[in-house]
Parts: C-alpha cells; structure tokens; sequence
C-alpha cells in the first residue's frame, strides 16, 4: 500500500515542483500507520508527513497531497469541495469516494492494493500526473 501511494506521488508534477512534499493525513485511517513507517525511494521526493484536522485552515496551504481516511459521506464531500481549485493531489483510502472529487482512490486487500483515477479530478487539479500511473489506475468510468 505505501509504496503505491508512494509511486503516485513520485510521478505527481505540481506547478510550484516542491523540494519536499508534504502530504497531510485527515479522518482516522486504517493504513497510516505503514505509510508513515515507509520511505520514499531515493529517486522520488522527500515526503513529510502529518496529521490535521478536517477543518483545518492550513488544509489547502500547507499540503501537496491528502491522504483522506475514513469519513461520513457528508463530511469527506465538503473536505474535496474544499481541494478544488488547488494543486493538491488527493487520496482516498475508500475506493467508494471516487466520484466525489479525490483523484485516486485506494482498494487495499490482503494480497494487493490497486487504485481507481478521477480523470475529471486529475483535470481541474492542475497537477500532472505521469501516464504510466493513470495507465496503471482504473478509470473511474469503468466502473469496476
């Protein structure tokens, strides 16, 4: 799972190609605790990672990427509202919020993790995303 989200990030352009990245964590997640404990590889950006809360100010200036937990339906809706119109690249660890706004979201199991891409999402981010990672994704509109 970490190194997925991982390769998602290395193959990530922002406008303002940050040395570091900082990837902010928000709603209780099953798999931080791996993604904190894993290192970029030392071809990909830095990453420093931390938690805040869902209404936190700081959401849409001080984060490269959200990483989106486990939230009520409303809740995780208002938080992508609130990312549109940033370079903030968002993922989302319940492959069901894919539509809602979050440009990748997550499908772990026990033997692999894959991800869907919100084309749409990835449009209006104004990030650029290395074709090889949305080949690599299932599009939203295949609806698997």
């Amino acid at each position: 799972m970490a190194q997925v989200v991982q390769g998602i990030l290395g193959y990530a352009q922002w406008p303002h190609s940050p040395q570091q990245l900082r990837l902010c964590i928000v709603a209780p997640t099953q798999y931080t605790d791996i993604l904190l404990a894993s290192e970029a590889e030392e071809s990909q950006r830095p990453v420093h990672s931390r938690r805040l809360l869902l209404d936190d100010p700081q959401l849409t200036s001080a984060c490269e990427a959200v990483y989106v937990g486990v939230l009520p339906d409303a809740a995780r809706q208002k938080l992508l509202e609130r990312l549109v119109g940033y370079p903030i690249l968002s993922i989302s660890e319940s492959a069901e919020s894919c539509g809602e706004g979050s440009l990748f979201c997550l499908h772990v199991t026990d033997e692999s993790t894959s991800f869907k891409v919100d084309l749409d999402a990835v449009a209006r981010s104004g990030l650029k995303i290395h074709p090889r990672v949305l080949q690599l994704g299932k599009r939203l509109r295949e609806k698997s």
